[in-house]
């Protein structure tokens, strides 16, 4: 008797089961047959949708891998002379041209994202800064933004040149204090402190100037302006009374 039930619950489990899947089945042929008809029905619409997704992918390639790079190398070639004029201090032809190579003002518009039109930014708020148009080349030298850490340093450093130039002398310690604290070296950091420390000093703070020769005596030895530091920190010192 046991034995007949539990053959006889095996049998409604199977039965169940088999239904179940042959539902599934029925499921899984209706989603496919919908599917089908969908797609006889959008047939039209869907090759539309295909294509445009191939054409943008084709479109992208076209431009990352060539004519990006293509773009990278006219300014590449157009840099040659303007940088060649920078290092002259004709900064009128290194700005706006020779008549036969551009200058880094349609450089920077022309290849605006190369790595050189970029760089050509740099180098107008660079010239900006010799001819006193602090306000222009603060706005070159923000447009500027570089990946490397120690451009980015010197980037910021000039940016706070502009700032002492123009009487702002906050503005002109916030971009200092940036600048000193990215990719701190032996060679611009110490530099880019002692005019921290100067502009402390115009401020009457001579806490945070002494601060900053102090970071120089115990930081950077090897630095230049090791040499002459002594000099500052007792000055400081004298005049904090210590």
């Amino acid at each position: 008797m046991k034995e007949d039930i539990k053959n006889h619950s095996q049998s409604d489990t199977s039965i169940q089961e088999n239904a179940e899947k042959q539902d599934k089945n029925l499921q899984i042929g209706d989603i496919i047959s919908k599917t089908q008809l969908f797609i006889e029905k959008n047939k039209k619409t869907l090759i539309i949708i295909v294509s445009a997704i191939v054409l943008l992918v084709v479109a992208f390639c076209l431009y990352k891998f060539w004519y990006v790079p293509s773009q990278e190398k006219n300014a590449e070639n157009e840099m040659f002379a303007a940088e060649y004029y920078f290092m002259q201090e004709d900064y009128n032809k290194a700005l706006k041209g020779d008549g036969k190579h551009a200058g880094f003002i349609a450089i920077s518009e022309d290849y605006s994202r190369t790595r050189h039109g970029k760089l050509a930014k740099f180098y107008i708020g660079r010239i900006y800064l010799e001819q006193g148009k602090y306000q222009e080349a603060i706005s070159y030298f923000e447009g500027f933004n570089p990946k490397d850490a120690f451009m980015a340093s010197q980037n910021k450093a000039l940016i706070a040149d502009c700032y002492w130039e123009l009487n702002n002398l906050d503005k002109a310690i916030s971009y200092y204090n940036d600048a000193a604290s990215t990719e701190p070296n032996n060679f611009t950091t110490p530099a880019i402190l002692m005019k921290l420390a100067a502009a402390y000093e115009v401020k009457k703070d001579f806490k945070k100037a002494l601060e900053c020769y102090n970071k120089i005596k115990t930081e950077y030895p090897r630095s230049p302006e090791f040499a002459q530091i002594e000099k500052y920190i007792s000055r400081m010192e004298a005049l904090l009374g210590k």
